[in-house]
């Protein structure tokens, strides 16, 4: 009887079901559409769909002034008080206007350089511009999302999700077949459209009830609270996709580009699990982390959410080691040499997650010097160590630097965290 009480009352384990299936037919249909793309556009135009989708992630984030994890915190505090998050929207609307002018004119005036250096070109600056266009869809997908996510309105979030995955794959496929490269750039750069439009179809009431349209103000009254957020996570994403492109570009002068695609592949399958823990982080972490404020807890919290989602990610991550050769045979049928970075990035990525479910920490209680300090610290360690290694490993190298980052990141934050908790012992005696 135990255990079905336990699967009865964890939301957190319910949440992880639903998305698992939803993650389970995104790969099914992403492989299909990874073997086509690299079959088509090859190693480098492999690497070209890396860096433009590095842009776009920056981008997510310039937009809206990385405003996202604060709409989920203060939603998630505020759901039951109007006025509050009438004047979280204001703000967040002065935020995306702001955010989203100043990216369109630097994309559009600045095209041919931006495509100089994340296409090692001036032939796409047109797709650069196609961006600069669609920016304000970037700040309204995220806002939206963040609202989705401070509900904790799972199944609406798997719907969104998957729905929007499954048409922008639709439209990869047909216009890479018709286009080729040019195609699959136009369709990655537009996807977000297509995000915003079936977030609106399926979540249009619930936004209608929180968002009051025509009562949104030009004023930030929560400006203060939000540029928290801002500095985390423009230092985040920034830091995390700059790092990505240059080490990218060294590849591709260092060795070719075609090595360049083969990392970018790696990245790409790591990049399709890791969603999975991205979804739970938003929809569950960062609210419930909202409402801990001692260190019994958070350590209860902590150990129930290691027990429900590493041993998950430990057995998909073994099945995908055993499976990688069936996975370059079947997808990246070029792309043999991607065989040994299999370990080190898998690796990686799960003492990856253990730390990233900590760092969530830093969100929820607006500790924003330790997670600056985190990021900078994680992001340096990857760039030096991956100029260092590939030197002596080759590509190799590069994910080897990933493994060994993540080792120390993930000691760093948990030092740091405990060190928050133990400060907070003399509140916690006052309480009790």
């Amino acid at each position: 009887m135990k255990l079905p009480a336990f699967l009865r009352k964890n939301l957190l384990l319910k949440m992880t079901s639903l998305n698992a299936v939803v993650i389970v037919v995104r790969l099914i249909v992403s492989f299909f559409v990874q073997r086509e793309l690299a079959d088509l556009v090859g190693k480098a135009g492999y690497a070209k769909i890396g860096s433009l989708r590095n842009l776009l992630q920056m981008l997510t984030s310039l937009t809206s002034l990385g405003v996202f994890n604060g709409i989920v915190k203060y939603v998630a505090e505020h759901k039951e008080n109007p006025k509050q998050l009438q004047r979280l929207f204001s703000t967040t609307f002065v935020f995306t206007v702001v955010g989203s002018v100043a990216c369109f004119l630097i994309l559009f005036f600045g095209a041919p350089y931006i495509s100089d250096y994340f296409f090692y070109n001036q032939e796409y600056t047109y797709i650069v511009r196609l961006v600069a266009v669609i920016v304000p869809f970037l700040a309204i997908q995220r806002v939206f999302n963040g609202i989705v996510n401070g509900l904790s309105a799972y199944k609406k979030f798997a719907k969104i999700e998957l729905g929007a995955y499954l048409v922008g794959a639709g439209l990869t496929l047909i216009l890479l077949y018709t286009y080729n490269l040019d195609g699959a750039l136009v369709a990655i750069a537009i996807i977000p459209v297509i995000q915003v439009a079936v977030l609106l179809f399926l979540f249009q009431k619930v936004l209608r009830e929180y968002i009051a349209v025509k009562d949104l103000k030009w004023e930030s009254p929560m400006a203060r609270q939000l540029l928290a957020f801002t500095i985390m996570s423009v230092c985040s994403t920034v830091l995390l996709n700059y790092v990505e492109i240059d080490i990218r570009n060294m590849l591709a002068e260092d060795f070719n580009e075609g090595e360049a695609g083969v990392w970018t592949a790696m990245t790409f399958i790591s990049k399709n699990y890791m969603v999975f823990s991205g979804a739970i982080f938003t929809l569950y972490v960062i609210p419930k982390f909202t409402s801990i404020h001692t260190k019994k807890a958070f350590t209860l919290e902590l150990k129930n959410i290691y027990i429900t989602l590493l041993p998950l990610f430990a057995v998909g991550m073994v099945a995908v080691y055993f499976l990688r050769f069936l996975i370059i045979e079947w997808i990246y049928t070029d792309f043999s040499s991607m065989a040994p970075l299999f370990k080190w990035q898998l690796l990686g990525d799960f003492i990856r997650l253990a730390g990233l479910v900590i760092m969530h920490q830093f969100l929820a209680k607006k500790l924003v010097r330790a997670f600056i300090f985190t990021e900078i610290l994680s992001n340096a360690l990857f760039l030096t160590l991956a100029y260092y290694l590939s030197g002596i490993y080759g590509v190799e190298g590069v994910v080897m630097g990933h493994f060994i980052r993540y080792i120390i990141y993930f000691i760093v934050v948990l030092l740091l965290v405990m060190r928050y908790f133990n400060k907070q012992k003399p509140q916690e005696a006052a309480v009790g």
